[in-house]
């Protein structure tokens, strides 16, 4: 069993001039998608050779890519949006990247047949991941306003049938407490054996919205976060996880505490 703790250029918002804060010590894995051009890639890409670090890929590798349309519009058709898609995957074969993420399954919200529209994904997932032998790791979301549905719909998915396509799964902390608060745990202990990465994090709301913030003991029992302890130890039991630790730069963590989530 091996568990590998990683960090999320979200933390960074890809931001090219702060590529360095996530070459830290600690850290042996870094997921970030999303640059601003090529020249921020090509960056990247220098500083992840002159490192010991693995890496993988949130799809889109650009902000002007596709994150939400493989099943349906949102900014792109789902033809586009899957040639686009092809595209990054042929490109990270030759980059050593250890898989690319994607959000799947992701509805806006209510869909007609969306246990037809999650095989048919799936099905071309599992072609493209067979014919460039990279791993593509699905991260159900939230939709519009918080829409949980993409996600009560995988929770409806029979799981006889996920196992068909050999893909594995993202699990969002944040997003899954959000779409189901104390149902949460029970959703994701039924995806455990084809979990690949978790995006962990904790929720901070202000006023209507809601911000990621670093993990820390002191959420278990202060009343204003989620306790995620109990989510984290049936986590743990699923082998070879990559740990992402996410928080938005809105966050503004001190770093004192930031290293006290990562080491526990």
């Amino acid at each position: 069993m091996t568990h590998t703790i990683g960090i999320s250029g979200s933390t960074i918002m890809s931001n090219e001039k702060k590529f360095n804060e996530l070459f830290q010590k600690k850290i042996t894995h870094i997921e970030i998608g999303e640059f601003e051009n090529e020249q921020a890639f090509q960056r990247f890409l220098q500083l992840h050779r002159n490192s010991n670090k693995t890496f993988g890929i949130h799809s889109p590798v650009f902000r002007s890519g596709s994150k939400y349309d493989l099943l349906e519009k949102f900014q792109h058709s789902p033809e586009k949006a899957w040639h686009l898609f092809e595209q990054e995957i042929r490109r990270l074969v030759q980059l050593d990247a250890k898989y690319i993420l994607v959000h799947f399954p992701y509805f806006q919200g209510t869909a007609q047949n969306p246990e037809i529209l999650i095989e048919q994904g799936l099905k071309r997932l599992s072609e493209l991941q067979h014919k460039y032998n990279l791993p593509i790791v699905c991260e159900p979301k939230l939709g519009l306003d918080r829409s949980p549905k993409g996600i009560e719909y995988l929770d409806a998915f029979p799981l006889a049938s996920w196992k068909k396509y050999g893909l594995k799964l993202c699990i969002d902390i944040g997003d899954y407490l959000l779409a189901a608060d104390e149902n949460a745990l029970e959703m994701i202990q039924k995806w455990k054996d084809h979990i690949k990465v978790v995006h962990l994090h904790n929720i901070e709301f202000m006023n209507d919205k809601y911000i990621w913030i670093p993990i820390h003991p002191s959420h278990e029992d202060d009343g204003k976060h989620y306790p995620i302890k109990e989510i984290l130890h049936v986590l743990a039991e699923s082998p070879d996880i990559y740990w992402v630790l996410e928080h938005t730069p809105h966050s503004n963590p001190l770093k004192h505490l930031l290293m006290r989530g990562y080491i526990g």
